[in-house]
């Protein structure tokens, strides 16, 4: 019986670590053809290569998501080299949180510009390919902080509320193309993302609710790969999930 991922084209941004790296691997063990993009071009290689070796077919494409003609490029590599598009997964994302007095503004514009205009990059680049094709899906990975702001964390939380915000928007208005969207928000999940936080006190906090509650990287592709196996009538608008243990 098909599980719906083998021969998919899957296309992930932010895949040379973490929630991307987990996911690529998981989804190419069934059967997906992955392209993998990043801007770490030796880890993806390293990567791809895995993949391949393992039996895979993976492709590498070097990649900065707040860069949109380097995003379109990437979609259309996918393309050229598979045939085709069917699932976007609009992974990257920074977290180099702050309290709003500390006026690290740089990093709210680099928030910004990775977790909120990278998504739309990605949507941009694959909604052309998919309406063609009259079937896709687009994945756009948020967060609990899409759900509930805390403290040091505002401007994380409205760029990961407004990815919530547009996929909604996105899921209604691509029904008439048959397409699927899907939301996946995560609490803490053993990543790189603590490491992006400037500020030492923050970071230290950061670090010890990860050193506590995060789960496996595993559990991200578990989700991804869930809600793409659903049989095609089948459109899971969001997971939200967070370790057992993790209360906020």
């Amino acid at each position: 019986m098909s599980n719906n991922i083998e021969g998919k084209v899957v296309v992930i941004t932010g895949a040379s670590s973490g929630l991307g790296k987990a996911a690529a691997r998981h989804l190419a063990d069934s059967g997906a053809r992955v392209a993998l993009a990043a801007r770490r071009t030796n880890r993806l290689e390293t990567l791809a290569d895995e993949i391949t070796q393992n039996g895979g077919s993976a492709l590498p494409v070097t990649t900065d998501v707040t860069e949109r003609k380097q995003v379109e490029s990437l979609v259309d590599a996918a393309v050229d080299a598979f045939g085709r598009i069917d699932v976007m997964l609009n992974n990257a994302g920074i977290m180099p949180v702050s309290p709003l007095d500390r006026l690290n503004v740089d990093e709210w514009d680099r928030m910004i510009d990775v977790n909120l205009k990278g998504v739309l990059y990605g949507i941009a680049a694959a909604l052309p390919y998919m309406r063609e094709q009259a079937s896709g899906h687009i994945i756009n990975v948020a967060s609990d902080a899409g759900h509930k702001v805390h403290p040091s964390e505002a401007v994380y939380a409205a760029t990961k509320h407004a990815v919530r915000a547009l996929s909604d928007g996105l899921r209604q208005e691509v029904k008439p193309y048959g397409l699927r969207t899907t939301i996946i928000s995560p609490g803490a999940v053993e990543s790189e993302l603590p490491d992006t936080v400037p500020e030492e006190d923050v970071a230290e906090e950061m670090r010890a609710l990860y050193d506590e509650h995060a789960l496996s990287p595993d559990s991200f592709a578990r989700a991804v790969a869930f809600a793409i196996e659903q049989p095609e009538e089948v459109d899971v608008n969001e997971i939200l999930y967070r370790p057992t243990s993790q209360n906020l």
